[in-house]
């Protein structure tokens, strides 16, 4: 079953511009380091076993040095703001106008 297509007005306002909780944030930034220092292994061992190439070897070798300081680095590092385009609240102005109304003389 398809569903029906949404527009602008059915999606929910956005009241506020919290960021995510620091939990989430943590397990982002740990992910990125793992992933990070997991990329220097293979590094080092395509270097081991490419010894008969001292160049190829060398080059793994020097790509594989500073990871695990870049890991720290972007473990430690503030994650980027989101860029969305929420629905924010837009008050009706036509609601708010002031509109003519009848005068009762007494």
């Amino acid at each position: 079953m398809t569903e029906p297509q949404r527009s602008s007005q059915d999606q929910p306002v956005l009241i506020t511009d919290a960021a995510m909780s620091y939990e989430q944030e943590l397990a982002v930034r740990k992910r990125r380091y793992k992933i990070m220092m997991l990329m220097r292994i293979p590094c080092m061992i395509a270097a081991a076993a490419c010894y008969q190439i001292p160049w190829l070897a060398v080059g793994l070798l020097v790509i594989s040095i500073p990871l695990p300081w870049m890991a720290v680095l972007v473990a430690n590092d503030r994650l980027p703001r989101k860029v969305e385009k929420p629905n924010k609240f837009t008050p009706d102005r036509h609601a708010i106008e002031a509109r003519e109304r009848p005068v009762i003389d007494g």
